[in-house]
This record gives C-alpha cells, sequence and structure tokens, in this order.
C-alpha cells in the first residue's frame, strides 16, 4: 500500500531540531539509550542485554497497540529517535516516515538497524495471491516488502546476534555477556522452530485459509505451507467483496478444511461470513497473533515474543488438523 505522507512531519522535525538545540533531552545518568518500533525488537533486545538491563534505556514506539500501518509519530517520539543510541526498525514502508528524520539527523553516535535491509534476500514481497482482494479501483499498485518479518523463528534468529552486534558496539566491555544471552536465546527460538516443523511434518494439511488480512507469509515460506487469504498483509481493507467471499468459501470446501483462521483484533465477521457460506461443516475459526497490538500492559503481564510464538503454534496445530476418518 502507498502510506500517507504525515503532512506535519516537517513541523515536528523543527520542533525537535529546536529541542535538540535547547538542551540535551537525554537524562545523564550514562544509561545506553535504545528505540524500537514493535514489540518483538523489544523483547529481542530485552533477552540480548539480560541482567544489564539496568544500564540501558529502552524506548518501545508501538506501545498502545496501534500497528505499524497505522503509527504516526509524535515529536517526543522523534527528539527520542534522534537522541537515542541505538535505532531498530523495520525498514520497510510503514517506516518511510524514518527517512527524513535520519537525513537530517546529526547524531552520530546514533547505530542503526533496518532488519529488512539485514535479512537481505530472505526478505519477500507482498504476494497478491488467487482470490486476494487488491487494492481499490484507481489506487496505484506497487510493489513492496513484507514487513512482517518476525513472523518467522527463522528470521528472529538470524536478526538477534544483528542486534546483539550493535549492543556490543555500545557497550563493548559486556560484548561477551550479550553473545552468550544471544547464543541462548537463538537456541530457545531454534528448538520452538523444531516444533513448528514436526506440527507440519506430522499433518496431512498444508494450507491455511484466513478469512483476513495475511501478514504470515514468512512462516508459510518457512514451513512449505500453501495459504489463501482475503487481503495481503499491509492491506487496510476490511470489507471483502462476494467474489472473495465465495472463492475461499470454495477453497474450504475443495480442501476439505476445518478451520478458518483470522488475526487477533480482528471481529471476525469475515471469517465467520466464509464458515456459513461453504459447506463444510463442523468448522472452527482459529485466532493467530502477528504481534501487532502488543501494549506495554501486555509487556508487563508477561508476554514474551516466545510465548505469542508458542501460543500461535498452538492456533497452528489446530489450523492443520484433519478432518476425523
Amino acid at each position: 500500500m502507498k502510506k500517507i505522507i504525515i503532512p506535519i512531519l516537517c513541523v515536528i522535525l523543527c520542533a525537535a531540531a529546536f529541542s535538540g538545540c535547547a538542551g540535551n533531552t537525554q537524562t545523564g545518568d550514562g544509561k545506553i539509550s535504545v528505540v524500537v518500533t514493535v514489540f518483538p525488537q523489544y523483547d529481542w533486545v530485552r533477552n540480548i542485554i539480560g541482567d544489564k538491563a539496568s544500564e540501558f534505556d529502552l524506548t518501545l514506539l508501538l506501545d498502545n497497540g496501534v500497528d505499524l500501518h497505522s503509527y504516526r509519530p509524535t515529536a517526543d517520539d522523534i527528539i527520542k529517535i534522534t537522541d537515542c543510541d541505538i535505532l531498530i526498525y523495520v525498514g520497510g514502508e510503514s517506516d518511510g516516515w524514518l527517512d527524513d528524520i535520519l537525513k537530517k539527523n546529526e547524531n552520530k553516535k546514533m547505530t542503526t538497524v533496518n532488519l529488512l535491509k539485514e535479512l537481505g534476500d530472505k526478505a519477500v514481497t507482498e504476494e497478491l495471491k488467487e482470490g486476494m482482494q487488491g487494492e481499490e479501483e484507481g489506487e496505484e499498485e506497487e510493489e513492496e516488502y513484507d514487513e512482517h518479518i518476525w513472523l518467522s523463528l527463522k528470521n528472529a534468529a538470524v536478526l538477534c546476534p544483528v542486534i546483539c552486534d550493535a549492543v556490543c558496539k555500545a557497550d563493548a566491555e559486556n560484548r561477551a555477556i550479550y553473545e552468550q544471552n544471544t547464543d541462548k536465546y537463538v537456541g530457545e527460538l531454534k528448538a520452538l522452530d523444531e516444533k513448528y516443523k514436526a506440527a507440519v511434518d506430522s499433518s496431512s494439511v498444508k494450507t491455511l485459509l484466513f478469512g483476513d488480512r495475511f501478514p504470515f507469509r514468512y512462516m508459510t515460506n518457512d514451513y512449505g505451507l500453501d495459504y489463501y487469504a482475503a487481503f495481503i498483509g499491509c492491506s487496510a481493507e476490511s470489507e471483502a467483496s462476494f467474489e472473495t467471499i465465495m472463492f475461499l468459501a470454495n477453497k474450504v470446501d475443495e480442501l476439505s478444511l476445518k478451520s478458518i483462521c483470522k488475526i487477533e483484533n480482528s471481529d471476525g465477521k469475515i471469517a465467520e461470513t466464509i464458515k456459513t457460506t461453504a459447506k463444510t461443516t463442523d468448522i472452527s475459526v482459529v485466532t493467530f497473533d502477528s504481534m501487532q497490538s502488543t501494549t506495554m500492559l501486555d509487556i508487563n503481564n508477561g508476554v514474551t515474543y516466545l510465548s505469542v510464538m508458542e501460543k500461535n503454534l498452538t492456533a497452528l496445530k489446530e489450523a492443520l488438523k484433519q478432518e476425523a476418518k
């Protein structure tokens, strides 16, 4: 999707620049300041720094349930970004607002980590698959990278060492600690990845059907799964056409699927419509968590990247459940 340019971005940048001239906004406590855009990055950093957390000032920008595609930075957000030691962001179309900030930023000590760039050829573009509802007529179609890179445990295992390198650059004295923490965490990611693989290998069902947006392409690619969905992951659409509903309902029947999937915070109306339209009976609606609406309250209540991916594994097993013989 082509994102709307923020009209007041220049004003905010000027305000941030003025604030910077007026005096350093950092607390002066000597902490290493890290700013991340989305929850998975936040939790990855927490696992990397481990017991050294008190020596860091870690900020999650998207902390109130607004997803990456809808987020608009405040003046305070931009000040935090321009003053930080480490900035970690996805690097896709939704982060386009960061380009102007980084171009104008005079903070030479900052280390930036663009995760899509770090993935290289492992990054994939959005796919308008058969049956999906595309842009409304008159809107321009552009190829964009799929930003939901965190929904792959394999990607996480690649990106955490990159983040560790940035942390070590800021605090070389404790490099051994951060590297040990990262190795341990990557081991946990790989162990969960094996559980996903085992779940897929043990089922004859190899297709997921989402009556919703589909941000899980990296996950399906990891395990050789096929998928059908109402919209691409970054779509702003919320109402599916008759043609889309019928296509997906027919796929449920054709493939004898016993589950229709949706993502967290979805009202589930599209999934329920597909369910009632399909001829197949005893269909369940399964919810996957794309971690696009995780809040600081969730984090304080114990939600972690691994706990959400464990929950998604349970959802995956349900979605791949075979019809009883």
